[in-house]
């Protein structure tokens, strides 16, 4: 009997081994890929001498009024943006998840309990995705943002600024917060068996990962869409507020940093 348990837990982590690197890879790779899209990107608007911005890029009119197609580009640049900038934080949630799911494989196969966890989490940014590519069309009608994706009102880019700076010390924000950084907690609460669950615990996760970061993603209306340097400087912020001990100051003091920026805009200190 003995033997028998030792050899069953040799098996087993053999597989979570390799559930590990399958999931470590798969996280890596659609990351790597999103980043390279998002680099291309940029580095074609910058390239351009003319006002079309990245609708000329992708063969568009540069003036005028969004239509559905450009309503569509938009949404799949803010979603592959998303995963770009997101997945890395969820990547200890997600492997978390596959081991637990392998240990109680009992609820079906674990890897594709795991990739329904991942779809559900990123389903949830595509929503916030869909309704960023909306704001971004309304602003560019109405000539607050140009065809280059920056920000053409210094009122709107202080305007988010200050907004974004006082959401973090929101109750919702330290709420949201609580559930990301603690994932263990999470999958005790809210767990469900089989991909079905899966995918609906991922939703319920990215969820709460949408309530936590949502206003830092919109202060990419104040600074630049595109720009890669506050881009990547929001990922690696949001993965250090989920991982770092500093608890809820993290957020209060990066939120009084982005309040400050946003009155210093509104007064002419700074350029928007």
């Amino acid at each position: 009997m003995a033997g028998s348990t030792a050899a069953d837990d040799t098996v087993l982590e053999a597989a979570l081994r390799r559930d590990r690197w399958i999931v470590v890879a798969s996280l890596a790779g659609v990351t790597v890929l999103a980043w390279l899209y998002l680099v291309v990107l940029a580095q074609a608007m910058a390239s351009m001498g003319h006002p079309g911005g990245w609708r000329a890029f992708m063969g568009l009119m540069p003036m005028g009024r969004w239509g559905l197609l450009e309503y569509a580009l938009g949404f799949a640049m803010w979603a592959l943006m998303m995963v770009g900038m997101m997945v890395p934080s969820a990547a200890p949630m997600i492997m978390l998840y596959a081991r637990v799911a392998r240990r109680a494989q009992s609820d079906g196969p674990p890897l594709a309990s795991t990739t329904a966890f991942a779809a559900g989490y990123l389903l949830m940014w595509g929503a916030f995705s869909l309704v960023a590519a909306a704001v971004q069309g309304v602003l560019v009608d109405l000539a607050l943002m140009t065809e280059t994706m920056t920000s053409a009102s210094r009122v709107l880019a202080g305007a988010v600024f200050i907004a974004a700076g006082l959401y973090q010390w929101t109750p919702m924000k330290q709420a949201c917060l609580a559930h990301c950084r603690s994932p263990i907690s999470f999958l005790s609460r809210h767990w469900r068996p089989g991909p079905s669950g899966a995918l609906r615990m991922g939703m319920e996760h990215g969820a709460y990962c949408v309530g936590c970061c949502w206003a830092l993603m919109a202060v990419l209306f104040a600074v630049g869409i595109m720009n890669l340097t506050w881009i990547a400087a929001i990922a690696v912020f949001v993965l250090v507020e989920k991982a770092a001990p500093f608890g809820a100051w993290g957020p209060r003091v990066a939120g009084a940093l982005l309040a400050t920026l946003g009155v210093l805009t509104l007064t002419g200190s700074i350029a928007s």
